[in-house]
């Protein structure tokens, strides 16, 4: 069985179509894209050939054996290797919270995926919730009654969206905002079920939430400590 991943892409503003459009072409057209603004000294912007610039991050889900084509595709038809041009990278998914949701994220390109990642022994997970833009407080209630701590929000816009009715049986928004929560993994189960049972597909925010194993923390000893109160 292949791993399955989120795929990050980062380019200036002005790239962001044609990354889409490359990634379309490779049969994945269902991202996440939101904007930022490049922080890199200006001795690492001179070296990678950057300008400080606002920047467009794409997020994707891709199976091991699509990334390694869309790898070698980037680096021979998008020439990402060429300083300035944008990097892409994957972390490996460890959980993605219903079928459905993971029949929309790969698009049902014939991935079938078990319960949790070949990635054991992690303290941490960083939980990701893509919703319709208006509802992090719905989702962040639901999330809180199992635990959880708090999250942080970034506006995003979805594209392929028109999937959604095929694989989840809903229509979705394109806007949307995506909350990224750090918790505990013996907590990550039942955050993500109240997060799907309150605000999951089917409701108005029509969330959709899976989780990244993190393998290091800091900053983190609030949480432990109100464990051992």
């Amino acid at each position: 069985m292949s791993e399955l991943y989120l795929m990050a892409t980062i380019s200036d503003r002005n790239q962001s179509r044609r990354f889409l459009a490359f990634y379309k072409e490779y049969g994945i057209s269902v991202t996440f894209l939101t904007l930022g603004r490049g922080t890199a000294a200006s001795e690492v912007l001179d070296a990678f050939g950057l300008e400080a610039s606002e920047k467009a991050v794409q997020f994707a889900v891709v199976t091991a054996s699509e990334w390694k084509k869309v790898k070698k595709g980037l680096e021979q038809e998008i020439k990402i290797d060429i300083p300035g041009t944008g990097i892409a990278f994957v972390t490996p998914l460890s959980s993605i919270g219903g079928k459905r949701q993971l029949r929309f994220l790969t698009e049902d390109r014939g991935f079938e995926k078990e319960e949790e990642s070949s990635l054991k022994g992690t303290d941490y997970e960083l939980l990701v919730v893509i919703a319709n833009q208006g509802y992090t407080d719905v989702i962040m209630d639901a999330a809180r009654k199992a635990n959880a701590t708090g999250g942080t929000v970034i506006h995003a816009k979805g594209t392929g969206m028109e999937k959604a009715e095929k694989f989840l049986g809903v229509s979705l928004a394109q806007e949307k905002e995506m909350i990224f929560m750090v918790t505990k993994t013996k907590d990550k189960n039942g955050i993500m079920q109240s997060i799907m049972k309150e605000s999951g597909i089917g409701s108005k925010a029509g969330a959709i939430v899976f989780s990244l194993p993190v393998t290091e923390t800091a900053g983190m000893r609030l949480i432990e400590k109100n464990e051992d109160d």
